[in-house]
């Protein structure tokens, strides 16, 4: 096919494919290969496993004779001779066992009927009991010899009462159900032997208690009125009778282990600091350090006190009643340490930043003489703490102890001079209480650069986002959040203040308050000579509204006194429509935001309107009309008044904020709000209808 579509078959791979076409027959041959070997193995295995298992059943059957011979031998002195034969067949069952479990499992591998070598299951619950009698014989006559005449100190009491307890049941079990009569007799001497000793255990197990020192023997022995002592033998305290003082050894006993249970647990606590340092780590780049991660060190600190503090008052504490007593005022004096430690670290790194600026340092000099001293003892402590922070003798150095008192009586007094320090400058610019210590402290320590202040302009003039400075830092105007700029009447020069942000701050105040006056004037007869709706973009949003309300106050008097308040609220409609229609037209975000608020004044002061000529108001001392907030502008002072109460517009700069309609329930608050501040009081509205106559009552606000 390949020649027929005239393609060249490359040299030798036409070979190739002949081979590989050959290889299904290839393989087949050495599968039947591997088979026949597969199955030659096979049983070359099957006939050696055949003769291992035909061998293991002749072996089983030997082993079962010797096993029936040794169960009928008594004789309980000959328990070393009995206890190796024992083991040697227990040996021999426990291999037999493994045999039969691996030739089953490989005639189950081979496909051969599984043999069941039943009488080695037999004969290995029948040996179960002999081989119990002849261990339990050996174990206890094996030991006995050494509990009687061996060292007494040398004995394990609780090993020897949970022994004991072992014996007696096995023995107890073996006399009972063993039926030939040597090996029951061996188990019944065996038993009342284990049944004699047991008397003795309990005086033994209580003079062996761990706990049993020089002072209880000596005070066991006035309560006994002979001598004891722990170098006397079993043997010995069974001839002076001590089964009889049991109890008495008991209560000893007990006292001793409430003792020993204290004493471990105070070198425990004395161990557990073995090892534990104090951390630290550098703080910023002040060239020392602080401590830190010392919270698991305070958790086990706290845990040892009230361990200690329970420890002395235990009544077992007698022998050790000083040792604990020291302890605990190691503990206490470390933990005072701690406290004081931590309390100068908290003060130390909240004042150090700010008596690094040089600012601070000469306005506060006592002070800073002060805290430079604090700081040479901190860096002093933390340098001895580097050298060795082992946290027990750190927490008990005395020295360290009086530095951190002194310390902390330092650092309060400079807290205090602090505190003082604001207070005179909240006390200079009262608008400083608007911002918080750490925040006044930023602004006292960058006296040299006075746009440092401008992250807290919002929280000291709540209109004015930020302050405009030349290249030679004089302030020339401020802007409003919304972006727009008021620029100042007179320049502010901060470096004439040396220093004192106090005084220029004063002037930034004053110099907000004449600008706007300076600017309301100018536009106030700007209005007079101009077109409305041009007029209104050539001044800042608050000064539009102010000018906008003290011309629509002086109209609706003379549409009063004329009496033509009909043709007025015409006119206010038609002003309306024309902002509206300015509205429509492309205008920037910040003049967009103006008109906005105008507008929403002018609906008002229309609905005023409407109301007073529904009402065909005759005298403008009517209530009607002086119900209603009314700006007037006399002498160039802008006066507003509403009722009786009347207040000097305060020319407080609130940028071009939006504002909310008006409701009759705004009204009201406004009559409630220039009420309080006539009698120098004072409100807070709250909710939607208050949002609105905020912004307008600290516009109201007077200039005390």
């Amino acid at each position: 096919m390949l020649g027929r579509a005239s393609f060249m078959v490359p040299e030798g791979e036409d070979d190739a494919f002949w081979q590989t076409v050959s290889w299904t027959q290839r393989i087949q041959r050495v599968v039947d290969e591997v088979e026949q070997s597969i199955t030659r193995k096979k049983m070359a295995y099957s006939a050696e496993h055949n003769l291992n298992s035909k061998q293991l059943m002749i072996d089983i059957k030997s082993l079962a004779e010797v096993m029936k011979e040794f169960m009928l031998l008594g004789q309980i002195e000959a328990w070393e001779e009995r206890i190796i034969y024992c083991q040697e067949m227990e040996d021999k069952l426990k291999r037999y066992l493994d045999l039969a479990s691996l030739y089953n499992s490989r005639e189950e591998i081979l496909g051969l009927f599984v043999t069941e070598y039943a009488l080695i299951e037999q004969l290995e619950k029948l040996f179960e009991l002999h081989g119990m009698l002849w261990h339990t014989c050996n174990d206890f006559l094996r030991i006995w010899p050494a509990w009687m005449d061996g060292p007494f100190q040398d004995i394990n009491g609780e090993e020897m009462v949970s022994s004991m307890e072992k014996w007696f049941r096995a023995s107890a079990k073996c006399a009972k159900m063993m039926t030939n009569v040597e090996t029951k007799i061996v188990a019944e001497d065996l038993k009342k032997r284990i049944t004699e000793f047991q008397v003795n255990v309990p005086f033994i197990a209580a003079l062996r208690a761990p706990g049993m020192r020089d002072r209880h023997w000596k005070k066991l022995s006035e309560m006994l009125g002979f001598e004891v002592c722990l170098s006397f033998t079993t043997r010995k305290f069974i001839t002076l009778k001590m089964p009889e003082h049991t109890p008495q050894c008991e209560e000893i006993s007990e006292i001793a282990s409430k003792e020993y249970g204290l004493e471990r647990s105070l070198d425990k606590m004395q161990a557990e600091w073995m090892g534990i340092n104090f951390d630290y780590k550098d703080w910023h780049s002040t060239g020392t350090t602080i401590l830190c991660n010392i919270d698991d060190l305070q958790t086990q600190l706290d845990d040892q006190l009230l361990k200690t503090q329970s420890m002395q008052a235990s009544p077992s504490v007698g022998p050790f009643e000083d040792r604990v007593k020291i302890w605990l005022e190691k503990l206490t004096l470390m933990k005072k340490i701690i406290d004081e430690w931590l309390k100068c670290q908290m003060q130390w790194t909240y004042l150090e930043p700010i008596f690094t600026s040089e600012d601070i340092m000469q306005q506060m000099p006592t002070e800073g003489r002060r805290f430079l001293q604090v700081d040479r003892v901190w860096r002093n402590i933390m340098k001895k703490l580097k050298m060795n922070p082992d946290a027990m003798s750190v927490g008990n150095d005395e020295e360290i102890y009086q530095d951190l008192i002194q310390n902390n009586k330092d650092l309060d007094v400079i807290q205090s001079g602090l505190n003082d320090y604001l207070e005179t400058k909240r006390l200079a610019f009262p608008r400083f209480y608007f911002l918080s210590n750490d925040e006044l402290l930023e602004v006292l320590a960058e006296t040299k650069d006075p746009l440092r202040v401008q992250p807290f302009l919002k929280k000291i003039f709540e209109g004015i986002h930020l302050i405009e400075f030349t290249p030679h830092l004089f302030i020339v105007a401020m802007l409003s959040e919304e972006g727009e700029r008021v620029e100042f009447d007179m320049i502010v020069n901060p470096k004439a203040s040396k220093g004192a942000v106090e005084k220029w701050f004063t002037q930034v105040e004053q110099t907000m308050k004449t600008s706007l006056r300076y600017v309301t004037t100018r536009a106030f007869k700007a209005y007079a000579v101009k077109s409305r709706v041009e007029w209104l973009l050539d001044w800042p949003g608050q000064v539009v509204i102010c000018v906008s309300q003290m011309y629509w106050t002086a109209e609706v008097i003379e549409s009063i006194c004329q009496g033509n308040l009909k043709e007025y609220e015409q006119k206010c409609t038609l002003q309306l429509q024309g902002i509206v229609n300015k509205v429509r037209g492309k205008l920037t975000k910040l003049e967009r935001k103006t008109i906005g608020a105008l507008i929403v004044l002018d609906v008002h002061a229309r609905d005023v309107v409407k109301s007073l000529a529904d009402a065909q108001l005759k005298d403008e001392t009517d209530f009607d009309w002086i119900c209603q907030l009314r700006y007037y502008f006399e002498e160039e002072i802008v006066m507003v008044r509403m009722i009786n109460a009347g207040l000097q517009y305060a020319f407080e700069y609130l940028g071009n904020s939006p504002r909310l309609v008006i409701t009759p329930l705004t009204d009201r608050c406004y009559r409630t709000l220039m009420g309080a501040l006539h009698l120098n009081l004072g409100g807070a509205p709250e909710g939607p209808a208050g949002a609105e106559c905020n912004s307008t009552a600290d516009s109201d606000d007077s200039e005390s």
